[in-house]
């Protein structure tokens, strides 16, 4: 199975190009500039500083964390992203002096990691469980082939390359190697990107080598942590997600591309596992994963605290890569699913309309005033922040959304999948011809799509459209004929021959609806969730007054279309009729025999993806409710 290049896929419509333009047009310059230490209002990044200290342009002391050139490499890959879409000579020199400054600080036996350069020289390889030496390297690796995928330049492709076979002498089942793994996996899924690149098994390989040998006996670490690193079993015995959510989803992605490759069904079977204990028991409505910001890690299954819930950024982006890999391992339409509910909600929420701040931290019910006083919720912020000291999150939404057009299509021999309804040209390459596929659509907001496909020559080939697991019912059409569908998986299977052009239409219906929580769940017990197609929708103080607590929602009201003029006037809100409790007879009374007593009040609700980009205030997901009969009217 194939994922088409990004230079082959063009994004259009208004949604995805406004959000697509911000981060080519604002957020990657701002974010270069962030790194550079030149955002007043930011805590200082030192990525850049750092290079140019070990290369000896500048002189200095080592600033931020042992991980900090990974910022970098991750921002280099978003402006490759970009750059394989639409060039840009200003974007691509300053590429190019940020790969000079990497190329000078390699050593000449392809070390490159400026924390060990400049504090700990001879540490290195030392520390895995803590230092991130890999978890860098893994970014570079990544950068490295992103831009020789977008540019064809290979300066970093060489350097990538000096590392990676560096790392190679290092590691492995020889005596005199090391035979450990990384503490925060990243460079399992890089050695089989660059495997990808070059053809070179060696690095196909040595990343099997950190997947088989991680949590084998004798442990390599001595740690009584052994789940926050996923150390504690070795990978084909682990069934349950555990321990820091971002290490876990990146080696899961890891043991994916290797059960691939590999073709091991126990391999295979584990990560089945893993995605069932992660989606079906660990995953936020949102796509939000890690419950606990101790540690940010998962807890355990249905513990989804709403207020209190980590759910960071790079996580649910983790997760996407988990569920494009595990696609090719398993075609079911339920990894697309999730990556859908990823893209139209946790990610779009963790970074503001202005392309300058961002969520580390996503929750799904905020009290402002609790947050800034109660100690306990230190790590949620009532608002999007310029930067991070950990800055990990604001350049991987960036290479996420520049990378956008990985996840709408595969391809294999003479098939399409088409994931994602993301309007569209692309030139897809089959087994035996070339098909260019037009995708016209108003999604996220209609559930209407039109697919026009030409072919180099008239052959059979296979269409398979997701349909979403929010929708219950879609009308097809081929060349305006209606059509019934064969089944795959939750694909709508089209079987095409006899011509050189089809056009084809389908509608998913696409009503507003309220989402319970399985029983189990107890954080959402007797409360309600809306959402509209794949968008979650929220309650904000903006439009419903203080304290959402107090409001309860009717499964069976009414729900209309609506437009707010302090958002883009593309964005669908909704409006229905609730009930809020009364403060009648309260006066200064803490308690007292339940009454209830509960007033009619227009409710409007917004897609949790634009939440927090108006004024400060209250937000909730999961809604109070009661059923009519109970209200007072």
């Amino acid at each position: 199975m194939n994922t088409p290049e990004l230079q082959n896929i063009h994004i259009q419509g208004a949604f995805w190009n406004r959000i697509l333009n911000l981060v080519r047009d604002v957020m990657i310059p701002y974010q270069w500039e962030a790194l550079n230490d030149q955002v007043k209002s930011a805590e200082p990044s030192h990525a850049i500083q750092n290079f140019r200290i070990a290369t000896g342009e500048e002189t200095g002391t080592h600033g931020g964390y042992v991980f900090q050139d990974s910022d970098l490499y991750k921002w280099i890959e978003a402006a490759a992203n970009s750059l394989a879409q639409r060039p840009d000579p200003a974007l691509t020199e300053c590429v190019d002096e940020v790969v000079r400054l990497i190329e000078k600080a390699q050593g000449s036996d392809g070390y490159v990691n400026t924390y060990f350069t400049l504090v700990k020289p001879e540490d290195r390889w030392n520390d895995l469980l803590n230092c991130h030496e890999l978890y860098c390297a893994g970014h570079l690796i990544e950068a490295a082939v992103a831009y020789w995928e977008a540019t064809k330049k290979d300066r970093l492709l060489n350097v990538a390359c000096r590392l990676a076979d560096h790392i190679n002498s290092i590691f492995g089942p020889a005596k005199r190697q090391k035979h450990g793994y990384p503490g925060h996996p990243e460079i399992e899924l890089a050695l089989v990107r660059l495997y990808q690149a070059t053809s070179e098994g060696r690095y196909l390989s040595l990343s099997q080598y950190f997947i088989d040998e991680r949590g084998q006996q004798p442990l390599y670490y001595d740690s009584p942590n052994r789940e926050y690193n996923q150390f504690h079993k070795p990978v084909r015995e682990q069934e349950t997600a555990v321990g820091h959510a971002v290490r876990a989803l990146y080696l899961y992605a890891g043991m994916a591309d290797i059960a691939l490759y590999t073709g091991d069904p126990v391999l295979r079977d584990a990560c089945i596992n893993l995605w069932n204990d992660v989606t079906q028991r660990q995953m936020y409505i949102t796509g939000g994963v890690g419950s606990t910001h101790i540690g940010e890690a998962f807890t355990f299954d249905y513990d989804l605290p709403n207020d209190t819930a980590y759910a960071e950024t790079c996580a649910s982006i983790a997760l996407m890569l988990f569920a494009q890999r595990m696609f090719v391992l398993d075609q079911d339409r339920r990894y697309a699913d999730v990556i859908e509910r990823i893209l139209y909600n946790i990610l779009l929420a963790s970074m503001q309309l202005d392309g300058h701040r961002f969520f580390y931290a996503n929750p799904q019910e905020l009290w402002p005033e609790r947050v800034q006083k109660n100690p306990s919720l230190e790590h949620i912020k009532p608002v999007r922040q310029p930067w991070f000291g950990c800055a990990c999150c604001p350049p991987n939404i960036a290479r996420t959304l520049t990378g956008l057009g990985k996840y709408i299509y595969t391809t294999f021999e003479n098939a399409i999948y088409v994931h994602q309804f993301i309007p569209n040209e692309a030139t897809l390459q089959l087994a035996d011809q070339t098909v260019t596929v037009k995708m016209n659509t108003d999604y996220p907001w209609d559930g209407q799509t039109q697919i026009l496909l030409s072919m180099s020559k008239p052959s059979s080939i296979q269409v398979y459209l997701r349909m979403p697991d929010w929708c219950a019912h879609a009308s097809l059409m081929v060349n305006r004929k209606n059509m019934d569908a064969d089944w795959h998986n939750g694909y709508m299977l089209l079987s095409l021959a006899g011509k050189e052009t089809y056009t084809i239409d389908f509608m998913l219906d696409m009503p507003a609806q309220f989402i319970q929580a399985h029983p189990n769940l107890r954080a959402d017990a007797g409360k309600l969730a809306l959402m509209r197609g794949p968008m979650v929708y929220c309650f904000e103080q903006a439009d419903n007054g203080e304290n959402l607590s107090a409001l309860f929602v009717q499964p069976d009201t009414a729900i209309e279309s609506y437009s707010l003029e302090d958002l883009p006037s593309d964005i669908v809100a909704l409006k229905l009729q609730g009930q809020q409790a009364s403060l009648v007879g309260w006066n200064n009374t803490l308690y007292r025999p339940y009454r209830p007593d509960t007033d009619p009040v227009t409710l409007i609700a917004v897609p949790y993806a634009f939440w927090g980009n108006r004024k400060q205030g209250e937000m909730r997901v999961w809604m109070n409710t009661s059923q009519t009969e109970s209200f007072r009217v």
